[in-house]
């Protein structure tokens, strides 16, 4: 028996047969046996195989589809995807490859550790940003992927990589946690705004995004603009002017589910939108509704960032005026609309709480209460 007869090769029936694991790198190719040379083969003209980006490979002939693509792209930046099975052993359990670089933890199954199994992936070094990433959030005014020549990669500042292909690399000084959607890793919704808008000129799409980010219940003006002004896009004009017309609009929503949640659940009717002030005494700052029986005012929190004053001060701006009403027997409740969004109900008992328990507190101060 001679030792020079080559080893028959390992069959690929286990990769090509998945329709939604058919992405695979160079590294992981050669966890599963193939080398580079058999693969260049199998991507000449005519062949089972396709290179789709640099290291990247797509196992059938014919276009990518949709996912396909946004695989492809995680894979080329190094992040995570689905899983890719491994050839099982004669023991029947599923073979873990072990990972040399990060393209290979896409084929390392999640979830799995201890004894025959593999350890828990790292945590993403890339996502999906950008118009894709709307598109994937639900956005109805993004494309939709097919028609996307250009997927955008968010990866860290440091990372070295070229955009290549219909790969669009977008490097960030600090990277979000990543939100998972279909799978997966997708930068949240304000970062892949912020992202999208530093790319568009056009002043009716960017207001279109960011005035559905908002109305669509996807995020918080406040995150929006926050994201905006890190990015330093709040220096062009079709930007502030958007960034104005988003707030306004978060504004006007806020209002309405303030409204709904008085009248649905048969809160007293307060006054609405009014200014507060002492007697011949100084402007105590405006309320969105205050009940001066109970002396209980409610202030919506739809404040966004402004590029001349930080965070902070803001806050502490917001607190000084809550400290001073509370300091002449007023109670403030704080909403967000987040929270109205999250539970009407759950907001309605909080303000009706702050009502009842009015006749065990200290009487308040009179206050003048003229219209905003």
């Amino acid at each position: 028996m001679t030792h020079n007869i080559p080893l028959s090769p390992r069959p690929l029936s286990h990769l090509t047969d998945a329709p939604q694991h058919r992405v695979l790198t160079a590294g992981a190719l050669r966890e599963h046996g193939i080398t580079a040379a058999v693969a260049g083969e199998r991507c000449r003209p005519g062949g089972p195989w396709q290179l789709l980006l640099p290291g990247v490979y797509l196992l059938h002939p014919g276009p990518p589809t949709s996912d396909e693509r946004l695989h492809a792209a995680l894979l080329y930046a190094g992040g995570e995807c689905s899983p890719i099975p491994a050839q099982q052993g004669s023991s029947g359990r599923t073979a873990c490859p072990a990972p040399t670089g990060p393209a290979l933890s896409s084929v390392v199954p999640s979830g799995l550790s201890a004894a025959g199994h593999c350890p828990p992936p790292h945590p993403p070094k890339a996502m999906i940003t950008g118009l894709a990433a709307l598109t994937l959030h639900g956005f109805a005014g993004s494309p939709s992927l097919r028609a996307l020549d250009r997927i955008d990669v968010l990866v860290p500042r440091t990372t070295r990589l070229r955009s290549t292909g219909c790969v669009h690399i977008v490097r960030g000084q600090s990277l979000p946690d990543p939100e998972e959607v279909t799978g997966l890793p997708v930068a949240p919704v304000a970062r892949a705004l912020a992202d999208t808008v530093g790319q568009l000129t056009d002043a009716g799409v960017v207001r279109r995004l960011l005035v559905e980010s908002v109305r669509g219940g996807h995020c918080e003006a406040g995150a929006v603009v926050g994201e905006l002004l890190r990015a330093r896009l709040l220096g062009r004009p079709h930007v502030r002017d958007a960034v104005d017309v988003v707030v306004a609009e978060s504004r006007a929503l806020a209002e309405g589910m303030l409204y709904e949640m008085v009248f649905r659940h048969r809160l007293p009717d307060p006054c609405w939108n009014v200014d507060l002030r002492l007697p011949g005494g100084p402007h105590l700052g405006g309320v969105d509704a205050y009940w001066p029986e109970q002396a209980v005012a409610l202030e919506l929190d739809t404040r966004a960032p402004r590029p001349h004053l930080d965070q902070d001060a803001q806050w502490s701006e917001y607190a000084r005026k809550r400290e001073a009403l509370e300091g002449l027997g007023i109670t403030v409740v704080h909403l967000t609309p987040g929270k109205l969004r999250e539970s009407l109900q759950q907001q309605a008992a909080i303000v009706r709480t702050a009502l009842m328990t009015a006749v065990e507190r200290e009487p308040a101060e009179y206050l003048i209460v003229t219209p905003r």
